[in-house]
């Protein structure tokens, strides 16, 4: 006799598959900051191949000793206050070299020297400056972040709001679009900052809006005065010296010109 298991009902179980590898985490990266690097200081003119800086007779205000002390640079001596120096202290002369001076981590009192000169730029001199390289790499990140942003406007942004940019920044869209992004990239890749303003800047928009008007001879820009193109009558006049364009435009901004504004959209949508 042959007897069979029934299977109890639901689905059937499944086998638990454990995994013993565990998830690989990359290691966490360690950096170390180089603070005592050698420090670079430049002249904030130029100054020839080679220039030495005076050192007879510096003073500086010691706000801890309130008074007015001599400083000199003397390699061989731990201050560089006269009157801590030794009677053979050596004074060694300070040249910089095509603009620039350097002054290394062993050069604690050079730095020191360097660093409360009142001809320092941070303390209010006109001589020279110490060079911020953190500071002058991020000024460059900031700006080539900017730049890339200006060229992705030019990337993403709709034809219409290009060509109005173009139109406000001088720049023929009669042309193969192409040809036009090209002098836009030129513009935004020299002045990203104002390339990115110009979008959304209601001065742009309205001497967008004028160009055209012009081009499609709905007003006439003189050098005395604007006027609409069919009837020659005056709109604004413009002052001796002044562009029409840019008197055109403030005007159009004010809410006295409203209706003037509303019968060139009026015309150029017609």
């Amino acid at each position: 006799m042959t007897t069979t298991t029934k299977r109890g009902p639901g689905r059937p179980a499944t086998k638990k598959v454990t995994t013993t590898e565990s998830v690989k985490v990359p290691p966490k990266i360690k950096r170390q900051v180089e603070t005592n690097a050698v420090r670079e200081y430049k002249t904030l003119k130029a100054m020839g191949a080679t220039y030495m800086m005076q050192q007879k007779g510096v003073t500086v205000f010691d706000p801890q000793e309130n008074r007015i002390r001599e400083i000199r640079y003397c390699p061989n001596e731990p201050s560089i206050y006269r009157e801590e120096q030794s009677e053979n202290a050596r004074r060694e002369s300070i040249v910089f070299i095509e603009g620039r001076k350097f002054a290394r981590p062993d050069q604690p009192n050079l730095i020191e020297f360097m660093d409360t000169h009142p001809e320092n730029k941070a303390n209010g001199g006109t001589l020279f400056e110490l060079v911020n390289k953190e500071k002058k790499a991020e000024v460059e990140v900031e700006k080539e972040f900017l730049v890339a942003d200006a060229v992705m406007m030019i990337r993403n942004k709709d034809l219409d709001e290009l060509l109005g940019v173009a139109v406000a920044l001088a720049i023929d869209v009669d042309r193969p679009v192409n040809e036009i992004k090209h002098d836009l990239l030129v513009f935004a890749k020299k002045s990203p900052q104002k390339f990115i303003e110009s979008f959304d800047n209601p001065v742009v928009e309205m001497k967008t809006k004028l160009k055209m008007a012009e081009k499609y001879q709905i007003i006439k820009l003189s050098s005395d005065g604007v006027k609409w193109y069919d009837t020659n009558k005056l709109i604004v006049s413009v002052p001796a010296g002044k562009d029409p364009l840019d008197v055109f435009v403030r005007y159009c901004l004010t809410e006295a010109a409203a209706p003037i504004v509303e019968e060139i959209d009026k015309q150029l949508n017609a």
